[in-house]
């Protein structure tokens, strides 16, 4: 099978003009040239024709082993487009792009012709330039993590003013879709993409790109990658902490996910994020996979609530999410430090009262309670001869709108259980309160704005 090529290329429309030979008189074929009959002949470009600015590709045509001239086409250019003789026999051209540009980007069209005359036109080859613009951005609303059989929402934006957007899908079964542009509030053009319902059995990996209709074949640079993680229905992970619940800013945190599921590699979602970094398994033991994700040193951004997710193989289909972990970061600012005190007083008879007020002087709606580290929830029981007020208890404040957020904790206070309780019934009271700037809330006895109080107290049998 014979080959015809052409050289000279130049890298711009004349140049490839020449290349194929191309003579005549400017915005006119060849006085001779009239497509026909013959079946046509087909078109494609190497190594694909969505092709990144500035890299080479090949726009090849292959007709019959009777081809005795190729012609070129490129959809509304006043080029003279004509034809070019093969060397020798063959039944293929190619026109060799060394670098693609805004000028290559077009609709082509070819033909071929033997002893018994012109063949009909190819297909239409789209060749698309990328790179032209900086890169939109791809999100999945709510979450890039969908339930097996659900479906979500993909948002491709910009500030380029793009009025085409297009999402591709990656992988197997490749596949694009295209629609119009709208007006975001934010002064931004968006696309929504609805994509569903999820299946296992391939990735459902996505990019997108923005363009403007009167020139179609020119695009953006692709999105960042995002891939949609589903969820299934096999056995959950856990997600495990060294750390306590409250992180101090700038300390080292990993997060680890393990099962007793032979998982191949576990993700990690976290709630309202679009990230979803991916680590293999490794088996520190028999019957027992796990993965460790470093989140570095902790800044303000890390607090929110986490899961976990085991997956086999290349599967989509990742394991049912492990049970949430919430991650609450305390802050570097001394003066955000909230006080706790005690009423009567730090040492407490067997059976006695007693309340601990948390107060801030800055804006803050919300406290939390911590004994030994570990929450006090707003009510708890705790059961007879269990644990008794004794301990040592700090308190953080936050704001509700970042919840996630906390307030260096207030220095330490140590409650002691002066005697012994004999089958003693604890119940733990906190109540949340309000800012001093005038949020609503509940306070204790005794508490002003921009305080709570927690009662600890004795309850007969």
């Amino acid at each position: 099978m014979g080959r015809a090529a052409w050289s000279s290329q130049r890298g711009s429309l004349g140049g490839l003009a020449e290349s194929w030979g191309l003579v005549g008189t400017p915005g006119e074929p060849a006085s001779d040239f009239l497509p026909g009959t013959l079946p046509k002949p087909t078109i494609w470009a190497e190594p694909g024709s969505v092709v990144p600015s500035g890299t080479p590709v090949t726009i090849w045509c292959q007709g019959t082993l009777e081809t005795q001239v190729f012609h070129l086409d490129k959809e509304g250019t006043s080029v003279p487009w004509d034809r070019q003789k093969p060397p020798g026999p063959g039944d293929k051209a190619q026109l060799a792009i060394p670098q693609m540009t805004e000028q290559h980007a077009g609709s082509y069209r070819c033909y071929y012709s033997t002893p018994t005359g012109w063949s009909e036109g190819s297909d239409r080859l789209e060749l698309v330039v990328t790179g032209s613009y900086s890169k939109p951005s791809l999100s999945a609303l709510p979450s890039p993590v969908v339930t097996l059989g659900g479906s979500v929402t993909l948002q491709c934006d910009s500030h380029q003013g793009f009025n085409r957007f297009l999402l591709t899908k990656e992988g197997e079964d490749e596949s694009s879709r295209t629609l119009d542009g709208q007006r975001a509030p934010n002064w931004q053009t968006q696309a929504l993409f609805s994509v569903g319902p999820v299946t296992p059995g391939h990735r459902w990996m996505f990019r997108c790109y923005g363009f403007y209709r009167d020139t179609p074949q020119v695009w953006s640079a692709p999105s960042d990658p995002l891939e949609l993680l589903v969820s299934g229905l096999s056995g959950k992970p856990s997600l495990l902490t060294s750390q306590g619940p409250v992180i101090t800013s700038g300390q080292n945190l990993t997060l680890q996910c393990r099962s007793d599921v032979s998982y191949a590699r576990f993700a990690l979602s976290k709630e309202g994020g679009q990230d979803l970094p991916q680590r293999p398994a490794r088996r520190p033991q028999e019957g027992l996979s796990q993965a460790d994700f470093p989140l570095g040193p902790v800044s303000t951004v890390q607090g929110g609530r986490y899961r976990c997710y085991g997956g086999h193989g290349l599967s989509s289909e990742w394991s049912a999410p492990s049970e949430p972990l919430e991650l609450l970061v305390a802050g570097e600012e001394p003066a955000d430090r909230p006080s706790l005190s005690v009423r009567p007083g730090p040492t407490v008879a067997p059976g006695e009262n007693v309340t601990l007020l948390c107060q801030s002087g800055n804006r803050t709606d919300t406290f939390l309670l911590f004994k030994e580290g570990r929450a006090v929830p707003g009510r708890v029981l705790l059961e007879p001869c269990d644990l008794s007020p004794r301990g040592t208890y700090r308190c953080y404040g936050s704001l509700s709108t970042d919840p996630y957020l906390l307030s260096q904790p207030s220095e330490p206070l140590a409650l002691v259980v002066s005697g012994e309780a004999q089958s003693v019934q604890q119940e733990a009271s906190v109540l949340l309160g309000a800012s001093s700037g005038g949020a609503q809330g509940a306070h204790g006895p005794g508490s002003s704005p921009g305080s709570a109080t927690s009662r600890l107290g004795h309850q007969g049998p």
